[in-house]
């Protein structure tokens, strides 16, 4: 040990919002803690994720809204011009405020922060390259690995051309036209807020349907409403090479996957949202035999710990399955009561995590889909759904009305809901009360029980008959 090697009890690589949660958890049961982040605090969260996008996703619903007005009554023509460089700078502030908000809760609770990008250098110590030059050993009883990912690019002919669902946020005026890749909730967020703030979008997409992994109702149903609003949706292709063409422009060459077929169009930027990696190859925590999966995410148990003694993971490193910031938080919270507070059986339950997309419209899903329920139950289950158009779009032109959809999956003689698909206006805010009742293994009796709230689009839900 150098004579410069600081010591603590729990020291947290990444100060995103899980490692800040169970940094300031261990703090708050007296632990000694030491936290180590690379770039801005709040992680992708805060900077590149939940929070700008859903501040773009209100300014793409105001849009909307625009356009639903005069079917109102009221007297306006078009949607007004959008500022995009003012809006830019608004969203940038706050989320700068966020940072310092991050940084004070640090200090608050007494806990060390470095800036600087860490390295393994023992099974309990790190050298962290500091940002204003130098170095600092650091030796911890505990150390969480938190360095969440990064987003992951095509390695294609003019790949330099393109953004990541990071650079998104770094546009410095609304592209009039652009080319996105990923069918995932990125990419149908992001196009989807495009679209609605009036950039004319291409979306690429290798299969046939977007969201695959969600329950095939919400799959078909978002999926022909993209391509109902106008959304130019290449179903069945993948971009394979990016050209500057000058003037500001890009010529996009893609492919049908089935036929090999190639055609370009062009656009002024190329998005792709496809995937992220996890951010721990500087780390070289490999190199002490740490066991990773095929997708180089950390491999966890149930409690967060890795192969090696004292070492856990949480968030979009680990293998867990949910790259989801309350998941995060909440896992790091239960690691630190189980690792300073005394409580062995502290951890998070994965099963029925809640999650939202905020398409156009929301999405919310909780549980199984119906293809893993009936893998897992059989035919012991039940399914009740509905289609319908929420009362919001009753004034409306049939073309401009958007569809509300709604599962409930069911399993066994009681009926015990194991799975709760949404899409319509207010599914985020819908879900999350829902999310409780699941939780705590509500059955269709129960919701049948609820008196319903009229008129919302909600009762729905504690009316449905089959």
């Amino acid at each position: 040990m150098t004579s410069n090697t600081k010591e603590c009890d729990y020291l947290v690589l990444g100060i995103g919002s899980g490692g800040i949660a169970s940094g300031r958890r261990a703090a708050k049961h007296g632990a000694k803690v030491i936290a180590v982040e690379s770039s801005r605090y709040g992680g992708t969260c805060v900077n590149v994720g939940c929070v700008p996008k859903k501040v773009t996703w209100n300014a793409a619903a105001i849009a909307e809204t625009f356009k639903d007005a005069s079917a109102y009554g009221f007297k306006v023509s078009g949607v007004p011009e959008f500022d995009w460089p003012y809006f830019k700078k608004k969203r940038d502030d706050y989320v700068k405020r966020l940072n310092g908000i991050y940084e004070n809760n640090l200090n608050k609770d007494n806990i060390e922060h470095l800036e600087g990008r860490a390295r393994f250098v023992a099974k309990d110590e790190v050298e962290v390259a500091l940002n204003n030059e130098g170095t600092q050993r650091i030796k911890a009883k505990h150390i969480l690995i938190a360095t969440g990912g990064r987003p992951k690019l095509p390695d294609i002919p003019g790949k330099e051309l393109v953004i990541s669902s990071d650079g998104f946020f770094d546009l410095e005026k609304q592209p009039k036209s652009i080319a996105t890749s990923g069918a995932g909730y990125i990419g149908v967020e992001m196009t989807g807020m495009l679209h609605a703030l009036g950039t004319k979008t291409h979306f690429f997409i290798r299969h046939d349907k977007l969201l695959r992994s969600f329950d095939p109702m919400i799959q078909d149903t978002v999926t022909a409403e993209y391509e109902h609003q106008g959304i130019n949706l290449y179903k069945g292709t993948e971009i394979t090479k990016v050209e500057d063409i000058g003037n500001g422009m890009k010529r996009v060459t893609y492919q049908e996957t089935a036929t090999k077929k190639e055609s370009t169009i062009e656009v002024e930027e190329v998005l792709f949202a496809t995937g992220r990696v996890p951010e721990i190859e500087d780390l070289k925590i490999a190199d002490f035999g740490i066991n990773l999966n095929e997708e180089k995410h950390i491999v966890t148990d149930e409690y967060q710990n890795t192969s090696l003694p004292n070492i856990y993971a949480i968030g979009d490193v680990c293998d867990r399955g949910f790259e989801l910031t309350p998941v995060a938080i909440a896992a790091g919270r239960r690691l630190s009561d189980r690792l300073f507070n005394n409580q062995p059986n502290a951890h998070l339950e994965y099963e029925n995590i809640p999650s939202v997309v905020f398409a156009h419209p929301e999405i919310g899903s909780i549980g199984l889909t119906e293809p893993e329920a009936r893998e897992k139950y059989g035919d012991k289950i039940k399914i009740y759904k509905t289609q319908f158009t929420a009362m919001y779009f009753a004034m409306m032109d049939p073309k401009d009305k958007q569809p509300t959809a709604y599962k409930i999956i069911c399993a066994g003689q009681e009926e015990k809901v194991v799975g709760l698909h949404i899409l319509g206006q207010g599914s985020s805010e819908i879900l999350q009360g829902f999310g409780v009742a699941i939780k705590m293994g509500a059955t269709k009796k129960d919701f049948d029980s609820c008196v319903a709230i009229h008129p919302v689009s909600a009762e729905e839900l504690v009316t449905m008959t089959g």
